[in-house]
């Protein structure tokens, strides 16, 4: 049984939809692209998850379950406060809760956060909760972290800390583009960081500063993590379909048989060049590739590569995938690390600062990704980025050279992208079936 100090917020249709490991389901946040002149009353499920009792624990019998209770952190709450509206009244609880170093976090009591109480037919407590932390990044996932305070069976009171990882989910959202691709996401309620990487991914194809109409339209499935039905957290952009000016642009995310990962549209084309043209941004060229005036030994020589001025700290970029080949000090170069990417071609970053923290040789590293920070170690008279492009190891004008195109899918991967392609094409063609029905609803509305 539980009772809540508060009623949930009632909400009317938004354009979200929710897939469960088992099947797709329309949430009590449903998709809603047109709202229609009368909008249908919501139908609202509540739903408790039982995360947060740990594992070895049995499951009492219906008689002996205990009575939980639970109250949102209201700003300005203490405590002492936040226990008598959850009917908890032990004799040398707050003093525990005070003294014990191991209950601490319950004193950073957090506006919105939730605590749980269980108490026994007699209201003597059985446990208390305090999901302090409900998410945050751990590594690659997102991991909850609560407070459990239990009676040690002896008069007094134990504290342990748990952690968990958050429930991965994958949501579905649309949005129209009325004034902007920021607030057509925030009505469709999708998070700032899921809009940046949408602008990431197709910001090759799409100049989102110029280019958006006012009926532009995208589909949209990412991963999301989960916690006792709130959403704590973010992932990866597993499929996107973006209709711009009339033309419809499309990404799926797969991972390749050896292990490189990136966005393709729904035919398999790459939707990334095999190179980047520079490995850091917002820069400018402070020396160019072919004979110089050497600023440390002042005589002419051959400049083998592409200078790029930058304060120092200005994290870089790997133009490709690739594997590390050498990471550490070089005579001149200072820091650097050479790539070697794919086929003839590898790479080098000299001068740094350091290295991105746990890169070492023989790791596998995805264009885009960061390896290491601009610094001034070497032959190098300030902080700047010496990027070297090479063929067959013979450096050459990566300003001048016609990159590489991105590789094509193997036969192999082309038959394990046409699985995961397919899927996530039905999930982009249930949204717009979803578009199809409630224009036809809005259309009959206002005839």
């Amino acid at each position: 049984m539980t009772t809540e100090d508060h009623q949930p917020r009632r909400k009317h249709i938004t354009r979200s939809l929710l897939i469960a490991a088992g099947g797709l389901f329309i949430t009590a946040a449903a998709l809603a692209v047109v709202k229609p002149s009368a909008p249908p009353e919501p139908v609202y499920e509540a739903h408790r998850t039982l995360d947060l009792r740990p594992l070895d624990e049995p499951v009492a019998a219906a008689d002996e379950a205990p009575f939980i209770t639970e109250t949102r952190i209201r700003r300005g709450d203490t405590v002492a406060a936040v226990l008598q509206r959850l009917g908890v009244d032990e004799d040398g609880l707050l003093p525990f809760l005070i003294q014990n170093k191991g209950a601490r976090s319950i004193y950073k009591l957090y506006p919105g956060r939730v605590l749980q109480a269980a108490l026994d037919d007699a209201g003597s407590l059985v446990w208390l909760r305090y999901a302090h932390t409900p998410g945050t990044r751990d590594k690659a996932d997102y991991v909850s972290r609560w407070l459990e305070v239990r009676p040690d069976g002896q008069g007094g009171f134990e504290a342990a800390e748990h952690s968990m990882p958050a429930q991965a989910q994958l949501r579905m959202a649309e949005g129209d583009i009325d004034s902007s691709l920021f607030g057509a996401a925030d009505e469709a309620d999708i998070p700032d960081a899921v809009t940046m990487d949408m602008i990431e991914i197709l910001g090759s194809r799409i100049d989102f500063l110029k280019d958006l109409r006012k009926g532009d339209r995208f589909r949209i499935v990412y991963d999301a993590y989960m916690h006792d039905g709130e959403q704590v957290g973010t992932g990866r952009i597993r499929a996107l379909e973006f209709i711009n000016r009339g033309k419809t642009y499309s990404a799926v995310w797969f991972r390749t048989a050896d292990g490189n990962g990136g966005y393709y549209d729904f035919n398999g084309a790459s939707l990334k060049g095999a190179f980047l043209r520079t490995a850091i941004k917002f820069t400018r060229i402070s020396s160019r590739f072919g004979m110089r005036m050497h600023p440390v030994h002042k005589r002419w020589a051959g400049h083998k590569g592409v200078d790029y001025a930058a304060p120092t700290g200005t994290p870089i970029h790997a133009t490709a995938d690739g594997t590390v080949q050498f990471i550490g000090r070089q005579n001149g170069y200072g820091n650097v690390i050479i790539l070697k990417n794919f086929g003839k071609y590898s790479t080098v970053y000299a001068h740094q600062s350091r290295f991105a923290k746990g890169l070492k040789k023989g790791d596998r590293v995805q264009q885009g990704q960061l390896i290491g920070y601009v610094g001034s170690t070497g032959w190098a008279t300030g902080p700047h980025l010496h990027y070297e492009f090479r063929i067959n190891n013979r450096p050459v004008d990566p300003l001048a050279v016609d990159l590489p195109v991105a590789r094509t899918l193997g036969p192999e991967d082309r038959k394990a992208f046409a699985s995961v392609a397919a899927q996530y094409r039905g999930h982009i063609d249930f949204l717009a079936r979803i578009q199809d029905m409630q224009d036809d609803a809005t259309q009959v509305a206002q005839r």
